[in-house]
């Protein structure tokens, strides 16, 4: 039996690529017993071709991104289980237009953003964001760590501009409370005591604007 509960109904762990958004989601899982949204990234078929040639291919990857995330929400957010409400997801739909936006060229940019918010209008808003932020040096050393090949060649410039849009995105009006959450080294994987740091945070009540907090694990 659950002795603590999380402080909102739907919960979306975002970050920068590597950062280590999907262990964070697993290991809440399992304390909460949520139900569990996680991208399908690694069924998008254009990926590694993007990661080759980026230019050639970026519309089609953000294109099937965009679609396999509509899908995958609409099942979940419209046609889920209602008698388990506790949501933890990887992923926030607009992230699909900050990639977009950073990976198209402006034509297909305007077209993209178009059918975005077409797809965007009727879904569920999330009761709380938390993004979780390290060091471009420290993402670049995750990703090399999980071996994944298309990802190898991923520049520190390429995170940089992901981070960049997502910051760009929190100085707008929030409609919901939105954690920026600096983690630097922190492995809440292996580490019960970081975990419980970063989980403690969604035991909270928030305001609807953006908050920035540091956590470090004290020797």
């Amino acid at each position: 039996m659950k002795s603590e509960s999380l402080a909102y109904p739907y919960i979306v762990i975002e970050g920068n690529i590597g950062v280590g958004k999907t262990t964070f989601c697993r290991k809440l899982q399992e304390k909460y017993d949520a139900r569990l949204i996680l991208e399908q990234f690694s069924d998008n078929p254009f990926l590694p071709y993007f990661y080759e040639n980026p230019e050639r291919h970026a519309f089609s990857v953000e294109l099937f991104f965009m679609t396999e995330r509509h899908r995958q929400l609409q099942e979940e957010l419209i046609q889920g289980d209602l008698f388990n409400q506790q949501i933890i997801s990887d992923y926030i739909f607009i992230k699909t237009l900050l990639f977009a936006k950073n990976n198209l060229n402006e034509e297909e940019y305007r077209l993209f953003n178009r059918l975005f918010h077409v797809l965007n209008a009727h879904f569920k808003k999330p009761d709380l964001v938390v993004y979780l932020h390290r060091p471009v040096p420290n993402l670049l050393h995750q990703i090399k760590k999980r071996g994944r090949s298309f990802e190898m060649e991923m520049s520190a410039t390429y995170l940089e501009n992901i981070q960049k849009a997502y910051f760009d995105f929190f100085k707008m009006d929030p409609e919901y409370p939105i954690l920026v959450v600096g983690i630097e080294d922190l492995d809440f994987e292996k580490d019960i005591h970081a975990f419980e740091l970063l989980n403690n945070l969604l035991l909270q009540n928030y305001e609807t604007k953006v908050h920035y907090i540091n956590l470090k694990v004290t020797p």
